[in-house]
């Protein structure tokens, strides 16, 4: 829907169109209630939850990021890529996030799946083809004044295991004006690389793509004209620290990788090698994945970042010991993890309702909820005791309107309200 924050790579405006259709066609039927505006763990418990209806079904994705836990993360210029998307999306989270865009020509990206490709292509993209798209005004603002040149894209493996796609990688590289470098000896196949594209015919297309774009024509660099940088087999392993900014990056060391088969999973991993290399930058996105945040009453392995679940019905516990909780549900990232785009959660999803409905037909689930749990009634009357000002879907639609109303204006898709007070005064007019 067009108030999501993408942390997936993003839809063609066609395709975002039919997914909003469809998110309301759901949303207006009568059997279904949009209630937003409120936060599990914060408006309401899981517990409470779980008293009001006979199922419940936890899809709120991964919220948080994953840490490097390295010397110098904490320095300033350092952000988390989700963070940054959120802040060029219009999150009202992010809204006041103003990465400095200014004391260098150099911003590191670590990570290179498809958020990585999204940020580095928000960074090279001309400002002038980004304002007719639904971009934040204040980050197109910020934009406009970037200083940023040269972005490095960093990963720990080779090209031929890069996680991106090449809807993605096409977009990238179809960058007016741009300079691909991409070190020639970075592309080279061993037998275990041959093998394992000879088997996957996207990663085999995304090689071919790096390859092309790493020709001698394509890596000559005209006066004033961006560059990508993509840089394999390295692994961060500390931040520098300015020695004119106290508290501020400058730089990142990064160790050499090789490639090893791991023998419990059979893919190659990377490994360090002790040689190290040093870059200079003035800032870093990280975008090594995202997890999933607990919440109370609710089962969660913290190693792995997700519920612990078959089939979508949650375990008590991670172990081999746990018991099915009766009528709690998971699907998407907070599932299975956060990979996937939105087929992948379709199938996801389905796999659940499959497992809840059986849950019904055997019984585990009383198929008369309304009879036997307050439901939808009981919630609206707990939320309204505690002063919670829900947002149904006739107020979303509100926003919706009034974003495209305003985006009209300026010959974008819309123009995104990027404060939480904004968005509920529209909603409540």
């Amino acid at each position: 829907m067009p108030r999501v924050y993408r942390k997936q790579p993003r839809l063609p405006e066609y395709l975002q169109q039919i997914v909003t259709n469809q998110f309301s066609r759901v949303a207006q039927n009568g059997r279904c209630s949009f209630i937003g505006n409120v936060s599990l763990g914060g408006s309401i418990s899981l517990a409470e939850l779980r008293e009001l209806y006979d199922a419940v079904v936890l899809s709120y994705g991964a919220e948080s990021d994953q840490a490097l836990r390295i010397p110098g993360e904490e320095l300033a210029g350092i952000y988390a890529a989700r963070e940054f998307v959120w802040w060029y999306n219009g999150h009202p989270d992010c809204r006041n996030l103003a990465p400095d865009l200014k004391s260098s020509d150099t911003a590191v990206i670590i990570g290179q799946g498809n958020v990585a490709l999204d940020v580095a292509r928000i960074l090279l993209r001309p400002t002038t083809e980004l304002a007719t798209t639904d971009i934040s005004d204040h980050a197109l603002a910020a934009l406009s004044e970037s200083s940023i040149r040269k972005v490095y894209l960093v990963g720990r493996r080779g090209a031929a295991q890069a996680a991106f796609t090449t809807k993605e990688l096409r977009e990238l590289l179809g960058i007016k004006d741009l300079s691909i470098k991409i070190r020639q000896a970075d592309l080279s196949k061993t037998p275990a690389d041959e093998e394992e594209l000879k088997n996957n015919r996207i990663k085999r297309r995304i090689h071919e793509l790096l390859s092309k774009a790493a020709t001698p024509a394509a890596s000559v660099c005209s006066p004033g004209q961006k560059e990508l940088h993509f840089v394999f087999f390295r692994k961060p392993d500390r931040f520098l620290e300015s020695d004119c900014r106290s508290g501020h990056a400058a730089g990142l060391r990064m160790e050499r990788t090789i490639l090893k088969e791991d023998v419990d999973s059979g893919k190659q991993i990377a490994v360090g090698t002790g040689l190290f290399e040093e870059m200079g930058c003035g800032l870093v996105l990280k975008s090594v994945g995202y997890k999933s945040i607990p919440v109370d009453g609710l089962p969660f392995d913290h190693h792995k970042g997700i519920v612990p679940n078959i089939q979508g019905r949650v375990l008590s516990e991670a172990s081999g010991n746990a018991q099915v909780e009766k009528g709690l549900y998971v699907c998407g990232w907070l599932k299975r993890g956060p990979t996937g785009i939105i087929a992948t959660n379709l199938y996801c999803a389905e796999e659940t309702v499959a497992s809840i409905s059986e849950d019904v037909v055997t019984g585990v689930v009383t198929s008369r909820s309304g009879l036997s749990k307050p439901g939808r009634q009981g919630l609206l009357e707990l939320l309204d005791n505690r002063n919670v000002k829900i947002v149904p879907f006739g107020s979303w639609e509100k926003i919706d309107n009034e974003e495209q109303r305003r985006g009209s204006l300026k010959n974008k898709p819309r123009e995104k309200l990027t404060s939480w007070q904004d968005l509920l005064e529209v909603a409540t007019e």
